[in-house]
């Protein structure tokens, strides 16, 4: 297929095909004469996973083609691989506050890992950015928040054990590979609705008026839930009413 046909297939403008050609990010098309070149299916798959990266996954391009440049080394193992997505994925934060809180809560995300048995290399850059969530939300008062954190840690090995199982189902490596990288990405991106839809519905089971139907959107003149029975516990994920 020629280049137009190729953006009209995947949406993508012309010039940006052209420019990621250009990065190194979508491999050339195979010149047909001296001004044109023809494009296949890889290349549309290909530029389908670029979009997936930058548009749901958050990515910059720059990032974009660290994680490529790894999908394409044969030599590199899908752990290393999936790493390298994952590292890129997780929030980098500013050198912050080197304060107590801070030193705190890196002392408190090491006893974690080891509680939980974790498997962590050095240098992992989930260590810091989790640090610094936590020491947060001790400096804004909410350190007691932190009382969920093997929750979280819990749900998360819950999240893990599915990405990895999605992962595996292909024996192929370059589509294992694929398969590890979307779902790092996009199911990280997956992450934050779900967390929000459930917000809506537990807030709703605690403090809904029970005035409209269940499913309908937040903000909507019918949005509610028939409340249930409040928990004993008490402990909803959401504190407001939507």
């Amino acid at each position: 297929m020629r280049i137009g046909e190729l953006s009209r297939r995947t949406g993508v403008p012309v010039p940006t095909i052209k420019y990621y050609v250009r990065e190194g990010l979508l491999p050339p098309g195979r010149l047909t004469s001296p001004n044109q070149a023809s494009y296949g299916e890889a290349h549309e798959h290909r530029l389908r996973l670029i979009r997936a990266l930058l548009d749901v996954g958050g990515l910059k391009i720059a990032s974009v083609v660290e994680v490529l440049a790894a999908v394409d080394d044969p030599d590199l193992s899908v752990y290393k691989v999936l790493g390298v997505g994952t590292d890129l994925l997780v929030p980098q934060y500013p050198e912050g506050e080197q304060d107590e809180a801070l030193a705190a809560a890196r002392a408190r995300v090491e006893e974690l890992i080891e509680r939980r048995g974790w498997r962590i290399g050095p240098h992992c850059p989930a260590q810091d950015s989790l640090a610094a969530a936590l020491a947060t939300l001790e400096r804004l008062g909410h350190g007691d928040f932190t009382e969920v954190l093997d929750t979280y840690a819990a749900a998360a090995e819950r999240m893990a054990v599915a990405d990895l199982e999605y992962v595996t189902a292909d024996d192929d490596r370059d589509g294992l590979v694929e398969r590890a990288i979307i779902g790092t990405a996009v199911g990280g991106a997956m992450m934050a609705p779900l967390r929000h839809l459930a917000h809506v519905d537990r807030s709703a089971q605690l403090f809904g008026d029970g005035t409209a139907e269940p499913g309908t959107a937040p903000g909507s003149p019918k949005h509610a839930v028939e409340p249930l029975p409040r928990a004993g516990s008490g402990a909803g994920a959401g504190g407001r009413t939507r």
